[in-house]
């Protein structure tokens, strides 16, 4: 982009000095590399005009005719990959697709020639477009956290990340495949392939599973009295304490901010996981965490669980008192033997239908003395929170 008068264009409005000079080496810079000046007004008004050369670093070099031509992978496959993955659509002449999607594109051909159908193919994809999109913004969060310095000029950022883009990206590939097998081999140590499914050629989809939600109270009262990081904070150890009770028969499905959802085909071995979350919640000094188990048939789709029982433990949770573990009389009498049970009243939750009743689990060290006389307790409605 020659000859262009980065004053008259506007691109250098409001700044002087030094920051004024940091900005005019980058604009040439980025002109030089062939952006054009409408990209560059583009960037200059959304602020993200030090990220455009991180941006080209991670660009692609392909169309997705051009990837067709090289891999057999139609275009319009790849196009709508790039949509299920939560990325905008491509125009039939960008080149968004680098020598990592041309690989990809090749593995996906190969799954497509394996016997994988192609609708097993677009929601692998589209988990992977969730997990993914989460994962580049922590990554560049923490890039940004790492490298940023006080008193960096537009051109220092672009100079120094784009340098750590190139120097740093690759190295993520042995970390994101390494972590993606030990999922995998965790998965297949725990699971269970029925006579029924051997035979049938189909696996289950739907699975007899207790389902525990656990929460933390007064969360979002939270988000308007502490800043934004120690806010962070809470969640992220909040999720780290989920992740190491969910060990043995117990798998944690997902977090989701202040909850996470965890299931087993053992209701005592999830009741065991959601007490300790429960006492860790309280031990770290977070906001009082609350639990709700239920038990039923489940449908399994996409990563996730779907069904009855899933709803029926989430409405639990939300009227379990704080640091309290709160089940269905299923739940109960699966592992009544395990735990000191309470009953906590019948209750309407909202649409489940008639009135159930619940009970709160404790470790039976708590109160031995008054196991059995809680367990005698009429059962009575009430209409207050469950404890």
């Amino acid at each position: 982009m020659p000859g262009v008068d980065f004053a008259a264009a506007g691109l250098l409005d409001g700044l002087e000095g030094q920051e004024r000079e940091a900005r005019i080496n980058l604009l040439k810079r980025l002109a030089a590399d062939g952006f054009a000046e409408e990209e560059l007004k583009a960037a200059v008004a959304e602020d993200r005009l030090a990220l455009l050369p991180v941006h080209r670093v991670l660009g692609g070099a392909y169309t997705a005719s051009e990837v067709e031509e090289r891999t057999g992978v139609p275009a319009s496959l790849m196009i709508r990959i790039q949509r299920l993955q939560g990325l905008p659509e491509p125009g039939p002449d960008e080149r968004v697709f680098g020598d990592e999607d041309l690989a990809a594109a090749e593995s996906t051909q190969r799954f497509l020639d394996a016997g994988l159908d192609e609708e097993t193919i677009v929601t692998i994809t589209r988990v992977l477009g969730e997990t993914m999109s989460r994962l580049a913004t922590t990554t560049t969060a923490g890039f940004a956290a790492a490298f940023l310095e006080p008193g960096d000029s537009e051109e220092d950022v672009a100079r120094r990340f784009s340098a750590l883009a190139e120097e740093l990206v690759p190295a993520l590939s042995p970390v994101l495949l390494a972590a993606f097998k030990a999922h995998l081999r965790e998965n297949v140590r725990r699971a269970v392939l029925s006579q029924a499914e051997r035979e049938s050629g189909q696996l289950a989809v739907e699975q007899e599973l207790s389902v525990c939600f656990v929460d933390l109270v007064g969360f979002t009262r939270l988000g308007g009295e502490v800043e934004a990081e120690q806010l962070g904070g809470v969640v992220g150890r909040f999720s780290e304490l989920a992740s190491e009770v969910a060990e043995g028969h117990v798998r944690l499905v997902k977090t989701i901010g202040d909850a996470a959802m965890l299931v087993s085909r053992e209701a005592g071995s999830l009741v065991e996981a959601a007490l300790s979350l429960v006492e860790a919640v309280r031990e770290a000094d977070l906001p009082a965490a609350r639990a709700g188990i239920a038990c039923g048939q489940t449908t399994f789709r996409a990563g996730d669980f779907y069904g009855h029982a899933v709803n029926l433990a989430s409405r639990i949770t939300g009227i379990a008192r704080p640091g309290s573990v709160l089940c269905a009389k299923e739940v109960r009498d699966d592992a009544e033997e395990r735990f000191d049970w309470s009953f906590a009243g019948r209750h309407r939750l909202k649409g489940i239908g008639e009135s159930i009743p619940l009970y709160r689990a404790r470790r039976l060290s708590d109160q031995p003395a008054e196991r059995g006389s809680r367990r005698r307790t009429a059962d009575r409605p009430r209409r207050r929170a469950a404890s």
